[in-house]
């Protein structure tokens, strides 16, 4: 079974995932739009991100944690030294999908063997931090999309976008 690798991020209007450290957004929608679609599902994580998210996962998760430290061993998880090592985990596993959430280097990691990305566009500029890899228009093509006003509870207005890639079925695509 061929596992999916899917990408998921908040990104500013401006293409950065955030200023450092920590999402920089508190939009309450998309954290629960995030939790749900990770729910139950393998991860792929950078160690970074991975210890900044200690105490979210759930007995359901398995993050596979992206590092070039052997001395480092999450728990709950398992470290792996590239992409593909995750993915091939994940496929011996029988896992359908592999859900890469972040950080920037993963991100920039996974992006050319991604087969789907699912992006929170948030309407504010950070101007500088951790940029997401550039979503090349001609190559990823929206396939569903739900736009959220600002209110008393999201400071910004966003939109989650599902993109899949303009490919021919049956190949990782290549940016």
């Amino acid at each position: 079974m061929k596992t999916q690798l899917t990408l998921i991020a908040a990104v500013s209007a401006d293409g950065f995932i955030s200023r450092g450290s920590g999402v920089p957004w508190k939009l309450p929608i998309d954290q629960h739009h995030f939790r749900s679609y990770t729910q139950d599902r393998w991860l792929l994580i950078g160690r970074k991100t991975y210890q900044e998210m200690e105490g979210w996962f759930r007995p359901s998760h398995h993050p596979l944690v992206l590092s070039q430290n052997d001395n480092f061993h999450p728990h709950p998880g398992r470290t792996v030294s590239t992409v593909e090592q995750a993915i091939q985990l994940a496929e011996e596993a029988g896992e359908p999908e592999l859900v890469c959430c972040g950080g920037g280097l993963v991100y920039q990691s996974s992006m050319s063997l991604a087969d789907r990305l699912i992006i929170t566009h948030v309407d504010d500029y950070l101007t500088e931090g951790v940029r997401f890899p550039a979503i090349d228009s001609p190559f990823w093509k929206p396939l569903h999309q739900q736009s959220y006003p600002a209110d008393q509870n999201h400071p910004y207005s966003f939109t989650i976008v599902h993109y899949e890639p303009m490919k021919s079925s049956g190949s990782r695509y290549s940016l």
